[in-house]
């Protein structure tokens, strides 16, 4: 549990070579979190993917511990990928041994704007539940009402029927209590500004086609996740996504959609989650590092 001091905050970060020196050798996962989280709601799958990776988590401004300076920063994409590029930076991440990038949902968006920044320190990147679509100013404009009212309405969510409803929009499988109330405590505590700034960014025309920009033009191998009963952000777009870069890129694309899961798969199905990460991730490490010779067809 550390503190990184940036131009735009004091970052709250966690970083599990902390704990458990011989992890700094290993490779390491960056995870970037989605709208109104912080990075508290990784743990279960962090557990399940130790002892073989490092894995960092932090809370980017206006969530969870991370800390204001005098002034409040623009609560941007680019904001949050320069958070974690300090991060990166700091801890001298992909150096000396390969990075992954995991992005949930807003921190998908997130995710491909810094990978474009440290494109060569990157082995993968990983995009959970955060697809892409034809752009409809109908459906946005309901989408960024939605959001508005939710920020309005944030003080009926201390309530108990309104968090186990907040619950239930965003999952498909029942999941750990505490993690429920995790959730709901991060929505509360997240900061009006940054909340109502990423709801209406998220929902922007030009964010979104620059976001598909950077999907296609990633060259790093990716994992597509995504839960087929997502109630937040239609799975369909990730389907989309693949069958692009398909057709598109010439690095590999996997993607897995889980059944019966929502968009909060990690914490629905902990061990079915991680196991596909793990070996994704796994698999990117090796061929990282192994020898040119090892890779070439016998």
């Amino acid at each position: 549990m550390s503190f990184l001091s940036t131009a735009r905050c004091r970052l709250y970060f966690e970083d599990t070579a902390e704990d458990d020196g011989r992890l700094a050798s290993k490779p390491s996962v960056l995870f970037i979190n989605g709208w109104a989280l912080s990075g508290r709601y990784w743990t279960p799958l962090i557990d399940a993917l130790m002892p073989n990776f490092r894995c960092i988590t932090f809370d980017q401004s206006g969530t969870g511990r991370t800390e204001f300076l005098d002034a409040k920063p623009p609560f941007t994409i680019s904001g949050f990928a320069d958070e974690a590029e300090a991060l990166a930076s700091s801890l001298e991440l992909g150096k000396t041994a390969p990075l992954h990038l995991v992005g949930h949902s807003m921190g998908s968006m997130v995710a491909t704007e810094l990978y474009h920044r440290l494109k060569p320190r990157v082995s993968s990147v990983t995009i959970i539940a955060c697809g892409i679509f034809d752009y409809s100013p109908t459906q946005m404009q309901l989408l960024e009402a939605f959001v508005r009212a939710t920020m309005r309405l944030k003080w009926l969510f201390k309530f108990e029927p309104m968090q186990r409803a907040f619950v239930d929009k965003a999952t498909a499988q029942p999941i750990d209590p505490r993690y429920a109330k995790l959730i709901v405590e991060d929505f509360l505590r997240t900061d009006a500004d940054a909340a109502a700034a990423v709801g209406a960014f998220s929902l922007n025309k030009d964010i979104l086609a620059n976001y598909t920009k950077q999907l296609l033009t990633i060259a790093a191998p990716m994992f597509l996740a995504v839960g087929d009963r997502d109630k937040t952000i239609p799975p369909e777009g990730m389907t989309t996504l693949f069958e692009k870069r398909s057709a598109l890129c010439d690095s590999p694309t996997r993607f897995v959609r889980f059944p019966m899961l929502g968009h909060l798969p990690m914490l629905e199905d902990v061990a079915g989650f991680a196991e596909e990460l793990r070996l994704f991730l796994s698999a990117q490490s090796v061929a990282e590092h192994a020898p040119p010779d090892s890779l070439m067809p016998k």
